[in-house]
């Protein structure tokens, strides 16, 4: 439990510095759903989500209130739908895919995660589908969010499945064009997706997990600043060394507040607690920016020379002190870089201190990757293929999590700029160097080896 001293410095970070619980997550495995009769397999899923997620949203809000900590958002992950997708074309599973954000609506949650594949070594012919299915689904339903894992460290890269992606990226972009291509800011590409976390666009249910559990997802970029912040004004002024035991301490406190919270909530519904992904969730408000937290270091923005070295000290902080404060830290625990959900990270972008390539660069030491990154809008599938090919690779080769949230903004060039409103911000699109090149690049198919690091056996 805290201390009396910890719990008045939990009541500061609600008071000032913007601390939040940002996601608890209803993790629901739909294999005993299986049928071959999409009405039935509907039904049957409707009937699990309502039985299991009737009270979430209830159950969560009074924890929030009893502690005076918010919740900011509530969700529910399932299964892999492709598991269940043998039997179905894709204009089934777009209106599967309806089903679920029927009962995402009735539940009251804002996202439901889960119309996913893994396809890191090859395909089923549920995967197939539901790849195909992913830019309608998305664009017909507003809570449901989609991930497909086209790589491992264990296996390497599927380039027909980077192939598909870039495609369905570009098609979902088109559908929702009146929106900016609103419906890709819900599918991520992964490498190493992880199979326990409470982060949307990207989470799931994964294999082995329990029947129904709660996962809860932590923030916090507003408490750390300001813990730097205050440890700046010594004198002597602090290193680099004394500045990662700030951020520990920082991430130890915010991660007990995440695992009380979730552990009450669990305990409410009577189902297990899972894990707290630790990691540091921005918004697009001032006082809650990761990019805020490089400028506290003394540099003039995230982006600028420095900013990897920065971003790896902030990140293994981050692990090391949440890993103390709770047995179960799971899910990708670390910190996000997504451009236009960060008020910082935006305005770096807006500045012309960060380049995709310079973002690239930094996912090599981030707990994510490319995440909401908005580009021009005639950017050929080919060449947004080829983007996700790199940021998979950086993934495989350092056995981590990376990711790809790209948006094409259909009609918009590299400047302009993009509002999405809520949780997802406003971003400038960055600069793109389409080549002809990724047509042929992308055509070779077939699948990249894993490393010679991976066989660890």
């Amino acid at each position: 439990m805290l201390t009396d001293r910890e719990v008045t410095a939990t009541l500061e970070m609600l008071k000032n510095e913007h601390l939040d619980v940002r996601a608890v997550t209803l993790g629901l495995s739909l294999l005993d759903c299986v049928s071959e009769d999409l009405n039935r397999l509907s039904a049957k899923i409707l009937d699990k989500i309502s039985r299991h997620a009737e009270n979430l949203v209830t159950v969560c809000d009074q924890v929030a209130e009893k502690y005076g900590i918010p919740v900011v958002n509530k969700r529910i992950a399932l299964s892999p739908i492709s598991a269940l997708a043998g039997p179905f074309n894709p204009s089934q599973l777009v209106k599967l895919a309806k089903v679920l954000d029927k009962a995402g609506q009735q539940a009251g949650v804002d996202f439901v995660g889960g119309f996913s594949a893994l396809v890191e070594k090859g395909f089923s012919k549920g995967d197939i589908s539901l790849i195909e299915a992913i830019p309608e689904a998305l664009f017909e339903t507003k809570r449901v969010c989609s991930s497909v894992n086209v790589a491992s460290s264990r296996d390497g890269i599927n380039m027909d499945a980077v192939a598909l992606m870039g495609q369905a990226i570009k098609k979902a972009a088109l559908l929702s064009k009146d929106n900016d291509g609103l419906a890709c800011a819900k599918l991520v590409v992964f490498a190493n997706i992880p199979p326990d976390m409470p982060f949307m666009a990207g989470a799931y249910l994964g294999f082995g997990e329990p029947d129904a559990v709660i996962n809860v997802g932590v923030s916090g970029p507003g408490v750390v600043k300001k813990a730097i912040d205050r440890a700046m004004t010594q004198v002597p002024r602090p290193s680099f060394g004394t500045l990662s035991e700030v951020i520990k301490r920082t991430a130890y406190k915010v991660t007990r507040v995440g695992e009380i919270l979730g552990r009450e909530v669990a305990k409410a519904l009577n189902l297990p607690f899972g894990v707290v992904d630790l990691s540091l969730a921005p918004a697009p408000q001032v006082g809650d920016s990761v990019g805020e937290i490089f400028e506290s270091f003394g540099l003039k923005a995230i982006g600028a020379p420095g900013s990897t070295a920065v971003l790896a000290l902030l990140n293994d902080a981050v692990k090391k002190g949440g890993a103390f404060a709770s047995s179960h830290v799971g899910g990708l625990s670390g910190a996000f870089i997504p451009v236009s959900e960060d008020l910082g990270i935006g305005a770096a972008a807006e500045a012309g201190y960060l380049s995709i390539e310079k973002l690239e660069a930094l996912t090599s030491v981030c707990s994510v990757g490319l995440d909401m990154v908005s580009i021009p809008g005639d950017t050929s599938a080919a060449t947004i293929s080829a983007i996700i090919a790199d940021e998979m690779a950086i993934g495989v080769i350092n056995h981590k999590t990376t990711a790809a949230r790209l948006i094409p903004v259909p009609g918009k060039k590299a400047g302009d700029k993009v509002h999405y409103g809520g949780l997802l911000g406003s971003a400038t699109i960055l600069t793109v160097r389409d080549y002809s090149e990724a047509e042929a690049f992308i055509a070779l198919g077939g699948r990249i080896p894993a490393p010679i690091h991976s066989l660890r056996n």
